[in-house]
């Protein structure tokens, strides 16, 4: 696999490498040593080398190793970063894309609090609507994190819900939503769930703006991408609710798939939105789309079809609830912990 190009600047260091694969996205060089290209080129990833020994590219910024560098006796030749990690990301980054492009993503891959540049946190613990137990905390480091896998450039997002007492509540949790929005388009999550009895973890999105009606909600709508329950971990619902269709009158649409392994391995949620339909499908890093969840199709005026607008992720953990919360809440089960890969936004070219 090769992962890009290297511009060589005399015989010691490299003027520019143009990586386009998931490889050590957070590592920048300085930018001096960046070529035009690679500067002017989207989501580059800018690297510099301190050696050129032998055939091997020694890394000069970040965690990596020389063992992670591609060799090459030329010069000439291109060069590219390579590993285990680096391999899978690379190979599912765009997963059956053909025509589509990449606009927004986030890795996670430090150790350290969330990048309040692309993530908001919503903060409280009056129920959100749906009698929850949780005091959703700001960027706080006991309910958000990023962390790298053991032995590994490459990090996950962790979000933890923790039997304590805050503010009056019970629980604390994090409830992260994205500082972008999109109309239509293609969301990916890497994600590995959490199990055990009172936990409603979702990953889910709803608009910027009140546009039709009196009432954001349900009226402007929302798309649930992946809710779980943890009473019944293996169960995966999608769902999308409108003012005609919302689970508060029992006619929001929404339909299923079991996933034995949902708690125990990472999986890929994937909604599809375009103009005229919803989709959301889930599978694993060798097909993403291996299992249909649900479809949703354009149908009527704004009451049942709201989703012509920016819509903004929202990733979360509930305690208890009006759904997660009806077989109780199991106190032995602290903390839960939901994990995220990656978080990706497609558009159609």
């Amino acid at each position: 696999m090769i992962a890009g190009k290297v511009q060589w600047y005399g015989q010691n260091w490299a003027r520019a490498c143009d990586f386009f694969a998931n490889d050590l996205s957070n590592v920048r060089s300085l930018p001096e040593h960046c070529g035009p290209k690679c500067e002017q080129t989207p989501r580059c990833t800018h690297f510099a080398w301190n050696r050129w020994n032998g055939g091997t590219c020694w890394m000069k910024h970040g965690s990596a190793s020389k063992n992670d560098a591609f060799s090459t006796s030329d010069s000439s030749m291109i060069c590219g970063v390579l590993g285990q990690h680096h391999n899978h990301v690379s190979n599912n980054r765009n997963p059956n894309s053909k025509g589509w492009r990449l606009i927004w993503e986030d890795n996670f891959d430090w150790t350290g609090l969330v990048d309040t540049a692309k993530w908001d946190f919503d903060v409280g613990g009056h129920g959100f609507g749906n009698n929850e137990k949780q005091y959703y905390t700001n960027n706080r480091w006991e309910n958000a994190r990023c962390e790298l896998f053991p032995h590994s450039n490459n990090g996950r997002l962790i979000i933890e819900a923790r039997h304590e007492h805050m503010h009056g509540s019970s629980y604390t949790s994090a409830r992260m939503k994205s500082k972008q929005k999109w109309t239509y388009g293609r969301l990916q999550i890497r994600a590995k769930l959490p199990t055990g009895r009172g936990l409603w973890p979702a990953l889910w999105m709803l608009p910027e703006r009140q546009t039709y009606s009196n009432t954001y909600w349900p009226d402007n709508g929302e798309i649930d991408l992946m809710e779980q329950v943890g009473y019944e971990p293996a169960r995966i619902h999608s769902s999308i609710h409108t003012k005609a269709h919302n689970h508060m009158i029992h006619t929001h649409k929404t339909d299923s798939a079991i996933v034995d392994d949902a708690t125990s391995n990472f999986k890929i949620y994937t909604l599809d939105w375009y103009p005229d339909k919803i989709q959301t499908f889930v599978g694993d890093d060798g097909d993403p789309f291996a299992k249909h969840i649900f479809t949703w199709d354009k149908q009527g005026d704004w009451t049942k079809w709201p989703f012509d607008k920016p819509f903004f992720v929202i990733m979360n953990i509930a305690v208890g609830g009006n759904w997660g919360g009806q077989r109780g809440i199991d106190n032995n089960i602290f903390p839960g912990r939901m994990e995220i890969d990656w978080v990706r936004f497609y558009q159609q070219s």
